[in-house]
């Protein structure tokens, strides 16, 4: 362990997920001691290299099992690798920093907003955000008809892109909306948005002031399997796994700064956005690092290293400059012997 760098501690670290990308991100910067934990012991981030090491921790005593590592360990910063992590950790802020721990993340009241798409969308539209046609169903009697093709997802707990569906016509938005509603509380029915000016996953950070430090944009590519969910005739739905070209676009940038802004983000936002006349229209505000956060970084915004040293040290640090290029991404593989699982 270098006594000169910074413990962090990564929490959720499973495979080809945020929470190793975020290892990916950390290292790159080469000042942290990077620490993991998971519930799973096969998660893929305890047999990544680079964390000084993982812990497999209680589901049902998260919190305090992840409090414990930090004492243990002296980590003074969490960063949560994934939406169920920021969820439990930010439902116990209080927690956190009487043991002086920080979260590396947004405000509970942002993640609050962005966790439930319905109060999301209806607060985007009270602020005149321009959004793709939202409505919000709860049972299917007081479903009266939304034009097609249209969007069909759950308002809460989409991680991953889960039950979400592209209906092409009426019968099939019977079909997905009665499943939805099936296995979630409230269905959201969305305009789909044609590909026509490109989809973008646009990180913006903003500090805990609300004041917007940076932000980059990625124009998504779907020339491999691994970044399209579904594909039909009636149009194309992204994985999680984003890909593609990092350049200056600015005004979208401006656009996604400005939701960010009137959101009131303190912290990590990313949005994910079709384009229409140039106009921004997010179909999905995640309240953290996205998962693409180390393809930004190898683009040269580090935002992992960026809002870590900012809230360690309350300097703000000067601007990234961006190399643009096209920033690709694949699977990788590896073999674990039975007798190497951790425990």
């Amino acid at each position: 362990m270098n006594t000169n760098s910074t413990a962090v501690l990564v929490a959720g670290i499973g495979g080809a997920s945020l929470g190793t990308e975020i290892i990916k991100s950390l290292l790159l910067a080469g000042t942290y001691t990077i620490y993991g934990c998971d519930i799973s012991p096969l998660a893929y981030g305890h047999f990544q290299s680079g964390p000084e090491r993982t812990f497999v921790i209680d589901r049902d005593k998260y919190v305090e099992s992840v409090i414990e590592i930090c004492r243990a360990h002296h980590i003074k910063i969490i960063i949560p690798g994934g939406e169920e992590p920021m969820n439990l950790l930010n439902r116990r802020i209080s927690d956190l920093q009487a043991d002086g721990i920080q979260l590396a993340g947004n405000s509970a009241e942002i993640v609050a907003i962005c966790s439930d798409k319905q109060r999301l969308f209806e607060r985007l539209r009270e602020l005149d955000v321009p959004i793709p046609q939202t409505i919000a169903i709860k049972n299917r009697q007081e479903f009266s008809g939304f034009p097609t093709p249209c969007i069909i997802k759950p308002s809460t707990g989409t991680g991953g892109s889960r039950f979400v569906f592209l209906a092409s016509d009426q019968s099939e938005v019977q079909l997905y909306l009665h499943y939805v509603l099936e296995n979630c509380n409230t269905a959201l029915l969305q305009e789909y948005l044609p590909l026509d000016e490109g989809e973008f996953t646009i990180g913006v950070l903003s500090l805990d002031n609300g004041q917007v430090f940076s932000s980059i944009a990625l124009k998504r590519l779907f020339h491999v399997k691994l970044s399209v969910m579904t594909k039909t005739g009636a149009g194309l739905i992204s994985s999680g796994y984003s890909q593609g070209l990092i350049d200056d676009f600015s005004s979208l940038c401006e656009q996604a700064e400005k939701i960010a802004e009137v959101l009131g983000s303190c912290g990590p936002i990313n949005i994910q956005a079709r384009v229409r006349n140039g106009v921004l229209l997010p179909f999905e505000i995640n309240p953290r690092f996205s998962a693409s956060t180390y393809l930004r970084a190898l683009a040269g915004f580090n935002e992992i290293d960026i809002f870590t040293q900012y809230l360690l040290s309350g300097i703000i640090p000067p601007k990234p400059e961006i190399r643009p290029g096209y920033y690709l991404r694949s699977l990788a593989e590896t073999v674990i012997p039975k007798d190497q699982i951790k425990q």
